[in-house]
């Protein structure tokens, strides 16, 4: 797993991390020149930041959520980090949620950009079985259960509603995912701009988080 660490104090000083999760053909790089970090520096937050390129073929090999915290999250617990949040934009969302699903005590928070959650053959069991709770009541769980599977299921029991929040683009190809999504979170914890699935809508919406005040308290 590629990381770029990006702190003024040395890895894991800070007393909060924040895990930066790109998408399926992003590059960690990406989020510095699109502003996300500038965005954050300008707040003056006691954050540190590691973006993590998980890709597609970590996703198809299925141990991308270990390598997370094998590689990036375990270590800052070790190191003595208070708080730790995800920032995961589609296929990157996808494993932010995965990771608060299955390693709930590990997380405090997770920002949600358009995350991508699965493909419309299960968006329609979804909605055919009559929402997540039914859909999870009467499924069989497999041994080979792709993260997605295991995100919903997470949802259907109302997990996410604590530490999840998220965002998305109104014409995004995957809001209606989004949209279901939303209606198992807190009102507060879902919000939407105008636009697709592109860098303008995701700075958009990581402004009006970040605005918020929710990461971290400001440095001295």
């Amino acid at each position: 797993m590629e990381l770029l660490h990006l702190d003024d104090s040395g890895p894991y000083a800070a007393p909060t991390l924040l895990v930066m999760l790109p998408g399926a053909y992003s590059v960690p790089q990406e989020f510095v020149d699109e502003g996300f970090v500038a965005e954050l520096r300008q707040r003056r937050l006691a954050v540190d930041v590691v973006i993590a390129g998980a890709r597609v073929d970590h996703y198809v090999e299925g141990r991308v959520l270990e390598r997370l915290h094998d590689e990036v999250i375990g270590p800052a617990r070790a190191r003595g980090v208070r708080r730790v949040w995800l920032l995961g934009i589609s296929l990157g969302g996808l494993f932010a949620l995965g990771y608060a699903a299955r390693h709930p005590a590990a997380v405090d928070g997770v920002l949600a950009l358009a995350p991508y959650l699965g493909r419309r053959t299960l968006l329609s069991e979804l909605a055919a079985a009559g929402g997540p709770q039914a859909w999870a009541a009467g499924r069989q769980r497999l041994p080979d259960d792709l993260i997605e599977h295991e995100v919903w299921t997470w949802i259907a029991r109302g997990q996410a509603a604590g530490p999840v929040h998220l965002g998305y683009g109104r014409d995004d190809r995957f809001a209606d995912a989004h949209r279901l999504l939303a209606t198992q979170l807190p009102v507060d914890r879902h919000f939407a701009v105008p636009g697709g699935h592109d860098w303008p809508v995701w700075r958009a919406l990581w402004q009006q988080w970040l605005a918020r005040g929710l990461l971290a308290p400001a440095a001295a």
